[in-house]
């Protein structure tokens, strides 16, 4: 049986467009970057663009606590407040408007 010849692609395969309108001072600047790595102005803004999401999502699901408050979350997993009638309330509402 024959095998398909597959030709072997250079890059990724790219099937969505993103756009955007910049300042003339905004592309220049854009373009100088790119052309101090070599890199045309597609890749460099592509990796750049990648890299400051990476950052914005690493940033959002860590969570930094001074040594105060992290020592008062550990005393409130440890030493949990008994439930209220408060909390009672505020969990019922929640569940009605969720539809849990």
């Amino acid at each position: 049986m024959a095998e398909a010849i597959r030709k072997p692609t250079r890059g990724r395969v790219r099937g969505e467009r993103l756009e955007t309108r910049v300042t003339a001072e905004q592309k220049k600047l854009i373009e100088r970057a790119a052309a101090l790595q070599g890199r045309t102005v597609t890749d460099f803004v592509l990796t750049s663009v990648q890299d400051a999401a990476r950052r914005a999502i690493e940033e959002h699901s860590q969570l930094a606590l001074s040594l105060r408050d992290s020592e008062a979350f550990v005393d409130a997993l440890l030493n949990p407040k008994p439930v209220n009638d408060r909390l009672r309330e505020t969990v019922r509402r929640y569940r009605q408007r969720a539809g849990v």
